[in-house]
């Protein structure tokens, strides 16, 4: 029996069109939950540095609600731990820290060569103009004052990730 020459310019014209009709056929995902399953499956991660356990908490739970990693230190001592595997993304840091205060660990942090580009915000009940002159001059990249409303601070989070990349 003689085999029949194939046609490739027909084989891939057949293939197209059974591939598109199957595409058209499926539903489109939206933007948002394409996103939101990108978040859950390679989350961002933020470290929080901050001495007092409620707050490390509830910033804990705000960000782990967005789909977020939540990496914690109390303190500089335990700053080794937090970034020993994955790099954070983000960090919020508080000013009134002990062993080390934030603007003192924030221009280490500023000097090393792998965590210079990673954004950081002052989360502080320090909120003087010569604390928040002080923050930006260490390399903050904002200052949000305690008390603060969840959604400016779940806001920034995002914007400097976004600008970040």
């Amino acid at each position: 029996m003689a085999k029949k020459k194939i046609n490739t310019q027909d084989l891939v014209a057949k293939i197209e069109q059974i591939t598109k009709s199957r595409m058209a056929s499926e539903p489109v995902v939206p933007l948002d939950s394409f996103r939101e399953f990108k978040k859950k499956v390679d989350p961002k991660v933020i470290l929080v540095i901050e001495d007092d356990e409620t707050m490390r908490s509830a910033m804990k739970r705000i960000f782990e609600a967005e789909s977020y990693l939540v990496k914690m230190a109390s303190d500089s001592s335990e700053l080794s731990m937090a970034l020993d595997d994955v790099p954070p993304d983000l960090i919020l840091m508080d000013i009134g820290l002990p062993w080390m205060n934030g603007f003192e660990l924030a221009q280490l942090l500023k000097e090393h060569k792998d965590l210079k580009k990673i954004p950081l915000v002052f989360v502080s009940g320090k909120t003087s103009d010569e604390d928040i002159k002080r923050a930006f001059e260490v390399g903050a990249d904002d200052f949000i004052k305690k008390p603060f409303e969840i959604e400016n601070l779940r806001k920034t989070v995002q914007t400097l990730l976004k600008i970040s990349g």
